[in-house]
């Protein structure tokens, strides 16, 4: 499970972080408003904990900026401010859940797992590209009828892929996606961890899904087709098969 801690008060936002780690949980921080904006909208995240009172803003805002923009993370509101009115706003402006300071770890704890748990209809998902399947519930994977076991990374990388079918995406979006705030993005982690995707999902199969744009990051995908000489094909160069999203029969 993914984690966006949002919290200018760095030595709570290193206990909160340091605790949820300890518990196999990743977690990316932001320390205002402009930061936790950009980080959330930079990568996927199964929960959101969110300050009030941030440089640059109000977590009041910011959980309203992200709804407006379609966000559904579920969002706890983390804040020393518990008079029932700051609680209603939160919740008004597209919070799911409000915990007040101090609090004791193992309640915030169970309430970020309580809220990972909602929106069982992306969760039961298949994603199906080629022949490729991919199961977002059970993590299990599939290509031309072989089972194949990923590491945990090596799910992140797919899943984030399955993100941004027909994308091109660079390695700054990939690491934050895949590693939390003690990644460094610089060095050669990122192509090793391809590398071991692609032995597993794309050598032993055709057409290969896992496309490398040297200088500008991978794009995950069907192969474009090149287009018939004499062609004007623009600035697009081509348009990206899209990804088949189905639900398994009964859910």
């Amino acid at each position: 499970m993914r984690i966006l801690l949002v919290e200018d008060d760095p030595k709570l936002s290193d206990v909160v972080a340091e605790g949820l780690r300890e518990e196999k949980l990743e977690v990316v921080t932001a320390a205002s408003y402009g930061e936790g904006r950009l980080k959330a909208a930079l990568a996927a995240f199964d929960v959101i904990c969110l300050d009030i009172l941030l440089p640059g803003g109000s977590g009041y805002d910011l959980c309203a900026h992200l709804r407006k923009g379609g966000m559904r993370t579920p969002i706890l509101m983390l804040t020393s401010r518990g008079a029932v009115e700051d609680r209603v706003q939160g919740l008004e402006c597209g919070a799911d859940d409000y915990l007040t300071k101090p609090f004791d770890f193992r309640e915030l704890l169970a309430r970020i797992r309580a809220l990972g748990r909602r929106l069982p209809e992306v969760a039961s998902e298949v994603v199906e590209l080629a022949d490729l399947t991919v199961n977002l519930r059970t993590h299990e994977v599939v290509r031309a009828g072989r089972a194949i076991e990923l590491t945990g990374k090596e799910w992140a990388l797919l899943e984030f892929f399955l993100r941004h079918v027909g994308e091109v995406v660079d390695r700054t979006a990939i690491t934050a996606y895949v590693w939390d705030d003690n990644h460094d993005p610089f060095t050669n982690v990122l192509e090793v961890l391809v590398r071991r995707l692609r032995a597993k999902i794309d050598d032993a199969f055709e057409p290969r899904l896992i496309h490398t744009l040297r200088g500008a990051g991978y794009r995950f995908g069907l192969p474009v087709p090149a287009p018939p000489a004499g062609t004007d094909t623009g600035a697009g160069g081509g348009v990206a098969t899209p990804i088949g999203l189905t639900t398994p029969a009964g859910q």
